[in-house]
C-alpha cells in the first residue's frame, strides 16, 4: 500500500527516481500524440484536397483554350488552301487557323518554320 504524502508535497509532483520521471515523460507524450497526430490526418486530408484540385486545373485550362479558340471564324476556302499546299487534313488545317485566330498568312508561317 501506498504511504501517505507529505501535505507540502502537491499531488502531481513527479516522483523521485529518473526511471519514473522518463515513464512518465513517455505517458504525457503519447497523449498528446494523439491530438497532435489527429490535427496531422486533418492537414493531410487538405493537402490532398488542393492536390486533387490542382490535379483538375491543366484540364479546365485547356478546355477554356479551346473555347476560346472556337470562338474564331474559319474562312472555309483559307482552310481549302492551307490543306492543298501543306497537304494537311482539313481538321488539323481548322486547328492550326484557330491557333492563329485564322489568319492564313501567320499560320503558313508557323507551319513552315515548326516542320522545318
Amino acid at each position: 500500500m501506498a504511504e501517505p504524502q507529505p501535505a507540502d508535497i502537491p499531488e502531481d509532483a513527479p516522483t523521485g527516481t529518473a526511471e519514473d520521471r522518463r515513464a512518465a515523460a513517455a505517458l504525457s507524450s503519447l497523449d498528446t500524440h494523439d491530438d497532435a497526430s489527429a490535427d496531422k490526418r486533418d492537414v493531410d486530408s487538405e493537402a490532398l484536397g488542393n492536390a486533387m484540385k490542382n490535379l483538375g486545373g491543366g484540364k479546365q485550362k485547356e478546355a477554356k483554350k479551346e473555347v476560346e479558340s472556337k470562338k474564331v471564324k474559319i474562312d472555309m476556302k483559307d482552310v481549302s488552301l492551307l490543306a492543298e499546299h501543306l497537304e494537311l487534313s482539313k481538321p488539323k488545317v481548322t486547328e492550326l487557323l484557330k491557333a492563329h485566330e485564322g489568319d492564313a498568312v501567320r499560320a503558313m508561317k508557323a507551319y513552315v518554320s515548326t516542320s522545318a
